[in-house]
């Protein structure tokens, strides 16, 4: 299929490359040139202008917005769907707000253009292991798009089939990586859960490594202190243990390069997802006493830094490139 991919990012240039590898055909367009040449050079048809990209689509033209959620995103929406033909289909693969989806899928509806949400994940790792998609939009757009997310998702690989899942009754679709979640709007909620729970998953483990680092501080008594070996602990516990994960796979390479951490700040950023998720458990009346704590643990950890959070910036810095920067 013919893609139009706007924002050339570490994100967006990656799922490019990704495609091109699975058959698919991009133009490439972003704000930065050298980000268009580099995709250029990799074989996309590279455009100087949204006008210029949309003379070089198909139609239905398929438009795949991959920029930071906000302002950015909703005025390169509101300009594609200004000059859009009827049947053009629009992709937001950021984190916006699900009730910005919800609110622009009705706008493009009532010009006869599709809307579509993809929840993205996978990071900087997804070129090579694939994306984990979660889908929202009207069913025969989401299936009339399906070799694109197909090519994106990781497929089923070597992961062990869940006991107790019967074929005819759930969306074969899931143990390839990705879903159709519902409408507009159901992507990016599920995607926003899954970064809260991520906030709260990634604070157990800065939380464990900063108790396990303190053992040997002139806090403990001097007969009950232990200098212990962090980079050994992450590694034991990634082979059998029930707490392994890519999380903490990432934690052993981090703390195996240097065990003190001395390039990460530990100001910890958030992207808003871990706030909407919070105001979402508010709305629904939901308890989420660990995703809040989490989300409370960065605005904290932007004025007083401790070990944790350089794990918390450490791990940030492994799955999604994220360089933290003092405040």
């Amino acid at each position: 299929m013919k893609i139009g991919m706007i924002g050339l990012g570490r994100m967006g240039g990656n799922m490019a490359r990704r495609l091109m590898a699975g058959g698919h055909q991009i133009v490439a367009f972003d704000r930065n040139a050298d980000a268009v040449k580099a995709l250029a050079d990799d074989g996309a048809e590279p455009a100087t202008s949204l006008d210029d990209l949309r003379s070089k689509l198909d139609s239905p033209a398929i438009w795949w917005v991959m920029l930071p959620a906000g302002e950015i995103t909703e005025t390169t929406i509101e300009t594609i769907a200004a000059d859009a033909q009827a049947g053009d289909i629009v992709i937001d693969g950021g984190n916006s707000f699900y009730k910005d989806d919800i609110r622009r899928a009705k706008a493009l509806a009532e010009k006869g253009l599709h809307y579509v949400d993809v929840g993205t994940s996978g990071g900087v790792w997804g070129r090579e292991r694939g994306y984990c998609m979660m889908i929202g939009g009207d069913k025969e757009t989401v299936d009339l798009l399906d070799p694109i997310f197909d090519t994106l998702a990781p497929g089923t690989g070597d992961i062990v089939k869940t006991p107790g899942r019967v074929a005819d009754k759930v969306d074969p679709r899931a143990e390839r990586g990705y879903i159709h979640a519902g409408p507009a709007g159901s992507g990016h909620f599920v995607k926003m859960i899954h970064n809260g729970i991520e906030y709260g998953l990634m604070q157990a483990y800065a939380e464990g490594f900063d108790i396990l680092k303190s053992k040997n501080t002139d806090k403990i008594a001097e007969d009950q202190r232990f200098d212990l070996n962090l980079t050994d602990i992450a590694e034991v516990w990634r082979r059998g243990s029930v707490i392994s994960s890519w999380l903490l796979d990432l934690t052993a390479i981090a703390l195996a390069k240097d065990e003190m951490l001395e390039q990460f700040s530990g100001s910890v950023a958030d992207s808003g997802e871990g706030q909407w998720t919070i105001d979402a458990a508010m709305e629904q009346k939901v308890p989420a006493n660990v995703l809040t704590a989490s989300l409370f643990a960065r605005y904290r950890s932007r004025i007083d830094h401790t070990y944790g959070d350089k794990v918390l910036s450490a791990m940030r810095y492994g799955f999604g490139g994220h360089v933290e920067i003092p405040q």
